[in-house]
């Protein structure tokens, strides 16, 4: 294909599709963690990019771009992408903070692993709840929701108008308060047993001061949590989808909210 015959003005329109497009699957955090290689990465960008472009490229206006113009609305584009991206990483942020207060609770505070995802050390209990999301989202299609998106994204905000001044920052604060609410839910069953472990372990320490109730806490609190952790497991995972549903009506909202 000869790059000559392609016109500036159509070449221009598909990288402001290009840009947006990035933006929204760089988010998914299950195609595009951190051990996904760059050109893995760059390639599927590509891809998506001209499968989507004919069906978004009438929504595009006709612009004419100077090189300072066209630079700030990549920028722009990339930006509106990455905060879509962060309305659904807030529900895995959830659900490591749940596990990783689970962790903690039930003694597992020094036993953390390396997550090549987000390139920090998390906790075991955090680290397969992550896990356990993932496979909920994909098993429900949830990476659709943002191809989805991406094209409706067009029809709501065409390229240039992005306005974070509204009620877009609002919204996505009164989103984030639900990360701790959710990690709540999440580890509220284990919590609940452990403490109810910690109060009788302490009345058998008055009753029978022989007891070594420091020794005998850590295996039983480890049985009793993996136990909670195995019967809630279909509780969690209604609370999950319920949020994995809710995804495409909030990212709806958010692109409202910056029209």
């Amino acid at each position: 294909m000869d790059l000559q015959l392609i016109p500036m003005e159509e070449f221009q329109r598909f990288l402001i599709c290009l840009a947006r497009i990035a933006g929204f699957i760089s988010a998914i955090p299950v195609l595009f963690a951190n051990q996904t290689p760059v050109r893995v990465r760059a390639g599927f960008v590509f891809m998506s990019g001209l499968l989507l472009f004919p069906v978004m490229e009438a929504t595009i206006p006709d612009i004419s771009f100077t090189t300072i113009t066209f630079l700030l609305l990549m920028i722009s584009e990339v930006l509106l992408g990455s905060l879509i991206g962060l309305v659904a990483r807030m529900i895995f942020t959830a659900v490591e903070f749940g596990g990783t207060v689970i962790g903690y609770q039930m003694g597992f505070a020094a036993a953390n692993v390396f997550d090549p995802q987000s390139q920090r050390q998390l906790s075991l209990i955090s680290q397969f709840q992550n896990v356990f999301a993932i496979l909920i989202f994909l098993s429900i299609n949830g990476h659709h929701i943002f191809f989805q998106m991406a094209v409706e994204s067009y029809k709501i905000l065409p390229p240039g108008v992005f306005n974070i001044s509204g009620d877009a920052i609002p919204y996505l604060m009164t989103l984030s308060s639900r990360i701790f609410m959710l990690g709540v839910q999440f580890s509220a069953p284990v919590l609940a047993v452990l403490l109810l472990s910690g109060l009788i372990l302490g009345i058998l320490a008055r009753v029978f001061p022989q007891l070594n109730v420091f020794l005998l806490s850590f295996p039983l609190n480890i049985g009793l949590s993996f136990t909670v952790i195995a019967l809630t497991l279909p509780l969690v995972t209604i609370l999950i989808r319920r949020e994995f549903d809710d995804l495409g009506e909030r990212i709806f909202t958010l692109l409202q909210l910056l029209n």
